[in-house]
């Protein structure tokens, strides 16, 4: 049997990659960023405001609960938005959400920049959850299209994008708040400005591009309209095996109609894959990335660096951030998704425990600082070349269609608690145990390792259909013989051929 020729990545899916990206997973990485720079201005605007209200100063403990929630309402708002992805992608697909997903962020954006012109804290909040709500929804819907309309050997490097403009979008929201740029009192609501731009871009890019053709052929029953998005993905006319892949898997699921969370839940046939789709996530939030923003300044301090070029070197942080999730990207398809998670879970423990020993010395030695931070260097590197994108790939891999939206929803669900847990219990660790606080995250590095290592199976060059049945003899079901196989490709055949003999009645009785 001749070998098919190696397809190559074609200007429409690359297209569909970066804009769908762009005014999604980039936004939500920019608003973990963008607050930082203008903390100081926000915090002077409400005591400002307070005065115009009430006639006195804000109290400390006041704009300390007030900053508190104007921050961790963002992840409140993911919460949301995690959990009403599924209905809203049920109704208008994974292309249609990502396009309706563009309001909240018009929305958010416009409140954000007349929080201050309109004397109202409270718009800057409000703003905030929306935006939340945005990035909740972004990051279950991006990552499902991505990986619907790749092709099995591009789908790493693909489903990479989403964590790539992550990336890029922390870096955008360190450089536009530098104070040369947009991070002065004068001009930092131009910084919550911006948000508009990149979904601006998407609503004027994306709907010319095609929908998810999984979505319309598994559920909407568009045959036509999938084999055309097809064919403008993959850029050839003869998409017959594909279109035959996925018939199969419509086959193959005794349910074709979308399962509910509980029935997910209930379901022995997915049983291991949700489990693992838990344990990635939960790492994904709780290896100690979120805590490692934590010691940054106060390191570069030690190390001798005046207050006023911090911010400069700060951005070495987001700048290889974004390089080590593009290096990923490009190499995800040679090494493979378990490599690069277990490596770098692992990499990260071993860099928390470096930088453990460093800080504990910090004050004996002067160029001790210089050390913790390449290792905080390290740690952000090791997260960024597997941990940081591919757990939102292998919640699409691992699912066949039916249990795709219902798997989004408890992922993101698992992925906004930890991210809120993080930042909650965080510096209460840090209160007690000080620098040995990072070697809570090396437990859980080493131990997603293990799991990883021992159950994961290998899904790269791999059919939906494929990655189910690696997960057959775990979850104790049958694996379907080649003679089932066989019987499901002749009923498709038998299908097609109906269908076109139908066709050909149907003209000559016109």
């Amino acid at each position: 049997m001749a070998l098919m020729p190696r397809q190559s990545l074609t200007a429409c899916l690359l297209c569909a990659a970066f804009f769908g990206s762009l005014g999604s997973s980039f936004l939500y990485g920019y608003n973990l960023s963008v607050v930082n720079a203008p903390a100081l201005y926000i915090k002077a605007f409400y005591n400002k405001t307070w005065i115009e209200r009430y006639g006195e100063p804000i109290s400390a403990e006041t704009v300390t609960l007030l900053w508190s929630i104007t921050v961790s309402i963002f992840s409140i708002g993911g919460l949301f938005g995690a959990l009403s992805a599924t209905l809203i992608i049920k109704v208008l697909g994974r292309k249609g959400t990502l396009l309706l997903n563009n309001s909240f962020a018009v929305i958010a954006a416009v409140l954000l920049s007349l929080g201050e012109m309109s004397r109202s804290f409270e718009m800057l909040i409000i703003g905030r959850l929306i935006m939340g709500v945005d990035s909740g929804i972004a990051l279950s819907a991006l990552p499902m299209y991505l990986g619907e309309i790749s092709p099995k050997h591009f789908r790493g490097m693909i489903g990479q994008f989403n964590s790539i403009l992550i990336c890029l979008g922390v870096f955008t929201g360190q450089v536009l708040g530098l104070p040369e740029l947009l991070g002065q009192e004068s001009t930092w609501i131009y910084l919550f400005s911006f948000l508009a731009l990149p979904a601006m871009l998407q609503l004027c890019v994306l709907p010319f591009l095609p929908e998810s053709p999984r979505y319309l052929l598994m559920e909407r029953r568009d045959e036509a309209g999938a084999e055309k998005a097809f064919q403008r993905f993959l850029g050839k006319k003869d998409v017959s095996q594909e279109l035959e892949e996925v018939h199969m898997e419509s086959r193959a699921q005794d349910k074709l109609h979308t399962v509910s969370v509980l029935q997910l839940l209930k379901s022995p046939a997915v049983r291991w894959q949700l489990i693992t789709v838990i344990i990635t996530m939960a790492c994904y939030q709780l290896c100690g990335l979120n805590a490692i923003w934590y010691y940054t300044n106060g390191i570069l301090r030690e190390a001798g660096f005046t207050e006023s070029i911090l911010p400069y070197i700060t951005l070495s942080t987001g700048a290889i951030e974004t390089l080590a999730a593009i290096i990923s990207g490009l190499v995800i398809e040679r090494i493979g998704r378990k490599p690069l998670l277990i490596f770098g879970f692992f990499s990260m423990a071993v860099f928390f425990s470096l930088l453990t020993v460093f800080l504990n010395f910090q004050d004996r030695v002067s160029w001790m600082p210089y050390l913790s931070y390449v290792c905080i260097l390290a740690v952000i590197a090791s997260f960024c070349s597997g941990p940081g994108g591919i757990p939102f790939i292998l919640t699409g891999e691992l699912f066949e269609q039916s249990y795709r939206p219902a798997a989004f929803m408890i992922a993101g669900t698992v992925n906004w608690l930890s991210n809120f847990t993080v930042g909650l219990l965080f510096p209460f660790i840090q209160e007690t145990l000080q620098s040995f606080s990072f070697l809570v995250f090396v437990a859980v590095c080493i131990l997603g390792s293990i799991y990883l290592y021992v159950v994961l199976p290998e899904t790269k060059n791999k059919t939906f259909m494929d990655i189910s049945q690696s997960f057959a003899k775990i979850n104790k079901m049958p694996i379907p013989s080649p003679g089932q196989e066989m019987e499901l490709v002749l009923s498709i055949n038998s299908d097609t051929n109906g269908k076109a003999q139908d066709a050909t009645k149907m003209q000559t009785s016109l």
